[in-house]
Order: structure tokens, then C-alpha cells, then sequence
């Protein structure tokens, strides 16, 4: 399945449980086969589920907080999803991607109802309404009806409905959908500080790549019900076979000879070249090449990757759907 495991070289990552485990997880209505045989391993402060709409992320959610049942077997925080969901939902905060919201409540009573439901005392819930309400900075209209709230309002509150429990997890399914890039921006901003004001691990799905560069160290991705990658972001961006090239004079000639070979180029100046190299070749063959044609190397580094050319190499030809 390609799946990448973190490198042992991410010793502090390493030495933590992954929050979610994924034993052949699979999930199918009738015919249709939403989830396809699913094993991970996933931990990470911030981590982004990734991949086109219809890839799996939200019904991946919703087997993991045991609210549809699934063959296999799926691990969140060390309890069942598929026995211990009830105390699954006590420990995780959950954004859904739909509307949420009670009309006709103003913000606080509807976080402190969202709490009550939860199990939370009425004057604790009430309290823990206006601590996540600070924590995702609702300050001026927290006493106002629902009704008018902003697109952006609208998706803070949903914000702190997952928070008003003091989730150990939160999962957040596409929380920068429909925003403005002002109002996005903002709520990118306060997901990177969830997990060190809020002392929780965030699970951040969604299918826009550039919100999985900005604010996770983990990422997720998924292509039509199945995991591609498992690993560090650092990781997904250096998995690749591109290097930037260094040379004295005749870059094009080197291009033209490792093109030749099967090798992918593009030069950028009479001295420097990126080279993409094919099948199982190493850099040798750079070398090889530059000696034959007497250019002299000066460097050789590995070119770090896009998150958008990471994505759509993980996913293979199945490119439908990727937004950058």
C-alpha cells in the first residue's frame, strides 16, 4: 500500500503511542467500498488527514469516534472504535464540516449546552463555554444570537463546541471551508496553537494542501478509501528523487545527456540544473554523466518538494479532486 512509517531519526515523535492505530479498517455501503483495508500507525502534534474530496476523510472520522460500524480494526487513544465509542467521544472534540449550530442561542449557551451533552455539570459546562470561547478568540459577540454570526464566527463556535469538553484529541473536518483568506488565515492561526494552549493533538482534514504545509508536522494522505502516506511533512517532502545540481559551465549539456538517460531536467542557469532521476538510478549517474562530458560538479543537494508535487506523487494517477 506504500505506506511511509515516521524515521527513526524523529526520536521525540518516535517515543510517543500514536494516538489512532488502523488494523485492516474497512468500511462499505453496499457495493460501494468507502474505506478499503486500512493499516496505520498515526501520531504527531498537529496532523493533517489529506486528500481530494470523496478520498474517505470524514467517513474515516466517523468510524474512528465509533458512530458507524466497520469491519477490522480501529484504535483511538488506546480504547476500540468499535467498543469503547462512548468514551472515545468523551475524550475527542469533533468539527464537523456541515453546520452545527442551534439558532435562536447565543454563542455561550450553546457551547455550554454542547457541554452539558457531553456530561458536564450546567455551571461547569457554563464555565468551560466561556474558556474555549477565549481560546479561539469569540470575545465581542459571544452574547449575540447565532442568527447573525459570519461564515468565520459561525466556524469559531464550531471551534469551541469541540473544545468545551477539554478534548485530550480534537478532530477537525475541512474548518477553513467557505472562508474568506483573511478569516481562513485566522483559523489556520489558532490550529497551530491548539495542541500548546489547549494541550491537545489535532487531526486536521481537509483537501487543501497549502493548510497541511502552514500548520501540521504529520500528515495523512488518502486517495479513494486507502492510506498513501503515513509520515512527517518533512518526510512526504523529501520522499522524492529531485536534486538541485551545481556545475561550473554546460548545465544543458549535462540535461541533454541525463535526459538521454531517462532523467527528468530543468535548467535555470549556464550553472545550475534540478534533476529528477528515473527508476532506481542514484546519483551516480549525475556524476557519471559530468565526468563523460568533462562538467565540473560544484554541488549536489536533495531538492525539497512541494506539498502539491509530494501529494501527487503519493496518490499516483489519481489526481482528481487535488487542490492546491
Amino acid at each position: 500500500m506504500g505506506t511511509a512509517q515516521p524515521a527513526a531519526a524523529e526520536a521525540l515523535i518516535e517515543s510517543v503511542e500514536p494516538v489512532i492505530e488502523l488494523v485492516g479498517l474497512t468500511k462499505t455501503y453496499g457495493a460501494v467500498t468507502a474505506l478499503g483495508g486500512i493499516d496505520a500507525r498515526i501520531a504527531g502534534s498537529v496532523i493533517g488527514l489529506l486528500g481530494p474530496n470523496g478520498a474517505g476523510k470524514s467517513t474515516l472520522l466517523k468510524c474512528l469516534l465509533g458512530v458507524l460500524p466497520f469491519d477490522g480494526t480501529a484504535r483511538v487513544l488506546g480504547l476500540s472504535s468499535a467498543v469503547d465509542g462512548a468514551e472515545i467521544r468523551d475524550r475527542v472534540g469533533y468539527m464537523p464540516e456541515q453546520e452545527a449550530t442551534v439558532f435562536g442561542l447565543d454563542a455561550v449557551q450553546l457551547c455550554a449546552y454542547v457541554g452539558e451533552l457531553s456530561g458536564l455539570p450546567r455551571a461547569e459546562a457554563m464555565q468551560r463555554a466561556h474558556v474555549a470561547l477565549d481560546h479561539v478568540g469569540f470575545d465581542d459577540k459571544r452574547y449575540q444570537p447565532i442568527d447573525g454570526y459570519s461564515t468565520g464566527q459561525k466556524q469559531r463556535i464550531k471551534l469551541a463546541q469541540a473544545l468545551v469538553h477539554a478534548p485530550e484529541l480534537l478532530f477537525l473536518d475541512e474548518p477553513t471551508s467557505g472562508l474568506h483568506p483573511r478569516s481562513r488565515d485566522e483559523m489556520l492561526a489558532l490550529v497551530a496553537e491548539l495542541p500548546r494552549r489547549c494541550g491537545c493533538t489535532v487531526v486536521l482534514s481537509t483537501h487543501l494542501l497549502p493548510d497541511v504545509e502552514r500548520v501540521c508536522d504529520h500528515a495523512v494522505i488518502m486517495s479513494h478509501g486507502r492510506v498513501r502516506f503515513v509520515g512527517t511533512v518533512d518526510e512526504l517532502r523529501q520522499g522524492g528523487r529531485a536534486f538541485a545540481v551545481d556545475v561550473r559551465s554546460d548545465a544543458d549539456k549535462l540535461a541533454q545527456a541525463l535526459t538521454a538517460a531517462g532523467a527528468t531536467c530543468r535548467v535555470s542557469s549556464p550553472t545550475k540544473l534540478a534533476v529528477e532521476l528515473p527508476g532506481d538510478a542514484t546519483t551516480g549517474l549525475v556524476f557519471d554523466k559530468a565526468h563523460e562530458l568533462a562538467i565540473q560538479i560544484r554541488g549536489l543537494d536533495v531538492e525539497r518538494e512541494t506539498i502539491e508535487s509530494a501529494f501527487l506523487r503519493m496518490i499516483g494517477d489519481d489526481r482528481a479532486g487535488a487542490t492546491a
